[in-house]
């Protein structure tokens, strides 16, 4: 090949190199991008006040687990995922002055069904008899390795509310 020849392929060659560097594009970031899921009886959760009490009157606060989605970037050797999480919560009639702390979940189960990643965290709201309800976005960034993209096809994101032993078979039984 002569110089001149070279010159002329030079930037395609380039532009092979330096893609072979980097992460992937946008398109194969969304087809590779784990969809979170919520996992069965932690999609909802009932908090009852202290007592042995478990009637509807008996209730500080209900919360619910709604949309859940990422959205992801790949970088060298590694998919940042930007996971969203909205929580609602209503007071129940017996909320009380102390701040309403939600607790709930994210797990990242690899392709051996395995839990690779995971961590607990706490939703705050104030709730009152003048303010019964709120919302938030919980937003959370996770990084998931990879050697080749076919890689990123075993990772699943797991979410939920996180309910005691009571709560989770009050939820079972059909809040009743």
């Amino acid at each position: 090949m002569t110089l001149k020849n070279f010159a002329r392929f030079a930037p395609f060659v380039l532009m092979l190199l330096l893609a072979g560097c980097g992460g992937g594009g946008a398109e194969e970031a969304r087809a590779y991008c784990p969809q979170p899921f919520t996992v069965q009886d932690a999609g909802r959760l009932t908090h009852f006040r202290e007592g042995a009490g478990r009637d509807p009157r008996d209730v500080e606060w209900a919360a619910q687990l709604g949309q859940v989605r990422a959205t992801c970037t790949l970088r060298k050797s590694q998919m940042e995922v930007n996971l969203i999480l909205r929580i609602a919560v209503a007071a129940g009639p017996s909320v009380s002055a102390a701040p309403t702390r939600v607790p709930y979940f994210v797990r990242v189960i690899g392709s051996q069904g395995t839990v690779v990643q995971g961590q607990d965290f706490i939703a705050d709201f104030k709730l009152s008899s003048g303010t019964p309800r709120s919302g938030s976005q919980e937003e959370l960034s996770l990084s998931l390795p990879y050697s080749k993209l076919a890689d990123l096809n075993g990772y699943r994101i797991a979410v939920g509310l996180k309910p005691t032993m009571a709560e989770l078979d009050y939820n079972r039984r059909g809040g009743q």
